[in-house]
């Protein structure tokens, strides 16, 4: 059974659909929660669902030592970033090398980078007059939204979506596709 850590700093619709998607699994389980805010909606539905939850700030981030020991304490073995924030130091990327996922809520490399999340991705889109836009699963690397490309899935828009609809097709896509995808990496991965 391997180990999965969702890093998260909002709402949590993410973690808990991948949370309840692998709870019958023999493969993988939601093991811990971290998220980087105190106040995180996130935190509420990790009590509710009995998943171990931690507030680790960007501080705590920053100090490897007592991050790495907190992902062993946990036994983790895979990490993903579902609505995380914050940029991901350079020594978990190292560590975790093709072991940590994320999820864009755009066509990368459309619409990716510092400062594009959540609704500022959706309005983007929408006053580009883009008539598709999608999901994109990526390995972490060091650059924003730039690692490697596992899936990206697309939906169509029409000309009267608004910013709202844009996140409620694109968060269809999420519900349905990336919780199935991480576990069909970590069944893939070859465990040392």
């Amino acid at each position: 059974m391997r180990n999965i850590a969702v890093f998260v700093s909002g709402n949590g619709t993410n973690f808990e659909n991948i949370t309840r998607h692998l709870s019958d699994n023999q493969t993988a389980r939601v093991a811990l929660m971290v998220s980087n805010k105190d106040d995180a909606y996130a935190l509420t539905r990790a009590e509710r669902l009995g998943v171990e939850a931690i507030v680790w700030k960007k501080a705590d981030f920053a100090d490897e030592r007592r991050t790495m020991e907190m992902l062993r304490s946990h036994g983790i073995d895979f990490i993903v970033l579902a609505g995380f924030l914050l940029m991901i130091p350079q020594y978990l990327i190292k560590h975790f090398d093709h072991r940590m996922l994320n999820i864009h809520p755009s066509l990368l490399p459309k619409y990716g980078g510092k400062g594009m999340y959540g609704r500022h991705v959706h309005e983007a889109v929408k006053a580009n007059g883009e008539t598709t836009t999608g999901i994109t699963i990526h390995y972490v690397s060091e650059e924003c939204d730039g690692g490697d490309i596992v899936r990206q899935e697309t939906t169509p828009l029409d000309p009267t979506d608004t910013p709202d609809d844009i996140a409620r097709k694109v968060h269809e896509l999420e519900k349905e596709y990336f919780p199935q995808t991480i576990l069909d990496i970590i069944e893939k991965q070859q465990w040392q």
